[in-house]
């Protein structure tokens, strides 16, 4: 396509559409057609320039002048307590239940990693050498050891806010570096069944994996099962760079990419309420059963959260995405 010509046929419609954009809403009934009119060909025109001969400049131009009309066609819509409400009982649980098929696979073979690392530690003498000098091992395993006061080490409210922030940040990362094939996730998945194992296999060797799993259970359940849901959402994302499926590659990050970001804030709520309990409940007076309770209900809560709403929402046709007019068009529309 020779641009200059491409250019010269089609500058007047461009002007004429900018300067409707310049009056704002004085225009009148024809004047307003008009523009829709010259908004569908400039969307036209902005999709041909860019798969045929994509200047720099002119795209930048078009880009900005099919924005302003889109701006002014549709309106701009503002953020509502609805989208709020969508999001936690629709978009969130829906994005979560559609994931399924790689953050459970995700969680069952992470758990059965830190169970071998487990194992490892605690049945060879050796590794627990390599780990730490005994009397350092005895200090952490011992009643009222490092394992056992880590909880209790900080005030409640600022270890709860510590801990939230941080398993907030490693799920977040989860998901956003999820782009790069999904390699950073399993070394971030990696690391954290690591100190899961270490810890399993250090205090059953000292005879308390009983105080241990007293100490994990509570919180860990619903914890680790956001850090499973992010890695396999991350994964999720990393394999759609290799086979993005029936649509194109583009179209295909762009949907899951958003609700990806979407489910980092879902994620970050849920880690809220096992930091909450992280830091009140687990170092809490309350006998180990009760704590457990605790940590259990508030899983069951989640995956009947995810299963039950977020399953239906799913059978809906809920995607866990921006609302169908707030996303970008995938096709140009034709003039």
């Amino acid at each position: 396509m020779d641009l200059d010509v491409y250019v010269t046929a089609h500058r007047a419609e461009w002007e004429r559409l900018d300067h409707l954009l310049r009056r704002g809403g004085k225009l009148t009934g024809a004047e307003a057609d008009e523009l829709v009119s010259l908004y569908q060909r400039a969307a036209t025109h902005l999709s041909i320039v860019q798969s045929s001969a994509p200047d720099p400049m002119l795209t930048a131009r078009l880009t900005q002048l099919v924005a302003c009309a889109r701006a002014t066609v549709t309106g701009t819509r503002r953020s509502s307590w609805r989208d709020a409400a969508r999001f936690l009982t629709a978009g969130f649980p829906a994005a979560v239940y559609r994931s399924r098929h790689w953050w459970v696979p995700t969680a069952v073979l992470s758990t059965l990693l830190a169970v071998l690392i487990g194992w490892w530690i605690g049945t060879h003498p050796e590794v627990q050498a390599a780990i730490g000098a005994p009397a350092d091992l005895r200090e952490m395993t011992r009643p009222g050891g490092q394992y056992e006061t880590y909880y209790s080490s900080n005030p409640a409210a600022s270890f709860a806010a510590q801990v939230w922030t941080n398993n907030a940040q490693a799920a977040a990362m989860c998901l956003v570096l999820g782009a790069f094939l999904g390699i950073p996730v399993l070394w971030i998945l990696f690391v954290n069944m690591l100190n899961v194992g270490v810890g399993i296999g250090l205090m059953s060797s000292a005879g308390r994996l009983d105080v241990f799993l007293g100490l994990i259970l509570p919180h860990g359940l619903l914890e680790l099962t956001a850090v499973f849901v992010a890695a396999g959402t991350g994964l999720r994302l990393g394999w759609t760079v290799i086979d993005p499926g029936p649509t194109t590659r583009r179209a295909a990050l762009a949907e899951r990419g958003r609700a990806a970001v979407g489910m980092a804030i879902g994620l970050a709520l849920v880690l809220f309420v096992s930091g909450l309990i992280e830091g009140f409940v687990t170092p809490s007076g309350l006998p180990t059963w009760a704590r457990i309770t605790i940590g259990v209900a508030a899983e069951l809560l989640f995956l009947a959260y995810v299963y039950v709403l977020g399953g239906r929402a799913a059978r809906a046709g809920e995607q866990g995405d921006l609302e169908e007019a707030d996303r970008s068009a995938q096709f140009p529309t034709a003039a």
